[in-house]
């Protein structure tokens, strides 16, 4: 018998996004710039767990995360240490996850959740509910039904033939409502849809479209509650086909780190520090990304950011246009 398919609607707006973002993956393959640069893959896995986990509360910036996963030793809370370390566990299986096997979806909550909860890798048993301070904003359905929904849906996912954009973000968000496990759902719904897109395109392994969803975090969790209470995952669709494109169009996986590990030493004397690159990449994918958000996002001093993008405009490498309220910045590489 043929698996139920969850609710939703296929929108002109839905038909557009596919369209532009298969444009844009057909560019990426022909200059075949992420396998070029091993190193720019490197960087890019490591921005998708700090934005993952960011999104879920944890407080270690870029440069913190980027230490722990190079083996580094960074002080810090435990559990935010432990997290990053499974999520680079867990980021590193997606060459050989199944996206349709309910054993592989156990594994990998497992990797992520080891340590940090004494369920890791297994289905809830209890109730739970979503809660927005006090509010109960989504009531997950009984833990009983748990397994029976979760293979409905990887049935689904396996069976369907429609568009792996579609289906990926289709999961995601089933996932979250269904939310089989007492933790760790959202960076594993996350991590899922990555897997079902590398299953179509493995340039996917390594955009990361969780940097993104970051800096929309109030759009992506509002997507989730207009989903959830019209009982279609349309809405999310919609949202999670933007993202992926505007993840395609900021190109800051690709041009910036292109020109940056490749020409560097041929168009600037001095040398770009790892605080320089990091505040370059972030006006990459943010233009107008202020002081502030550089320094929340960082970790840095305001003295130290200051000072670093004042050397940055010696050097030429980036050049503010317009006020400082209203204007924004430019790559000038």
């Amino acid at each position: 018998m043929s698996a139920e398919s969850p609710p939703y609607t296929i929108t002109d707006t839905i038909i557009d996004k596919i369209s532009s973002i298969s444009k844009l993956l057909g560019q990426i393959t022909a200059e075949d710039s992420l396998n070029k640069q091993p190193r720019l893959r490197k960087i890019n896995r490591i921005k998708s767990i700090h934005s993952s986990l960011a999104i879920e509360n944890n407080t270690l910036t870029l440069s913190q995360v980027t230490d722990i996963i190079n083996g580094k030793a960074v002080i810090g809370p435990y559990n935010e240490i432990l997290e990053v370390k499974n999520a680079g566990k867990a980021y590193d299986l997606l060459e050989t996850l199944n996206p349709y096997e309910k054993k592989d979806l156990l594994t990998a909550h497992k990797t992520l959740m080891e340590g940090l909860t004494s369920d890791a890798g297994v289905f809830r048993t209890c109730g739970v509910g979503v809660f927005s301070g006090e509010t109960c904003i989504h009531l997950a359905p009984p833990a009983q039904f748990v397994p029976s929904q979760i293979q409905n849906l990887l049935d689904w996912a396996k069976e369907t033939p429609v568009h792996p954009l579609i289906k990926s973000s289709v999961f995601h968000f089933e996932l979250e409502f269904i939310h089989p496990f007492t933790d760790g759902n959202g960076r594993i719904g996350r991590l899922w849809q990555t897997l079902i897109l590398r299953t179509w395109d493995k340039s996917f392994s390594w955009i990361p479209i969780e940097t993104l969803i970051l800096g929309r975090q109030e759009e992506y969790y509002k997507a989730l509650s207009i989903s959830g209470k019209s009982g279609t995952s349309t809405p999310f669709i919609e949202f999670m086909l933007e993202t992926i494109e505007q993840a395609l169009l900021s190109r800051h996986y690709d041009t910036i780190n292109d020109t940056i590990n490749d020409t560097i030493n041929d168009t600037i004397n001095d040398t770009i520090n790892e605080i320089e690159e990091t505040i370059i990449h972030l006006i990459q994918q943010n233009p107008k990304i202020t002081i502030d958000e550089i320094i929340k996002y960082t970790g840095n001093s305001r003295s130290t950011i200051t000072r670093a993008l004042s050397t940055l405009k010696k050097k030429n490498v980036i050049t503010r246009i317009g006020a400082n309220k209203n204007g924004y910045w430019k790559v000038s590489l």
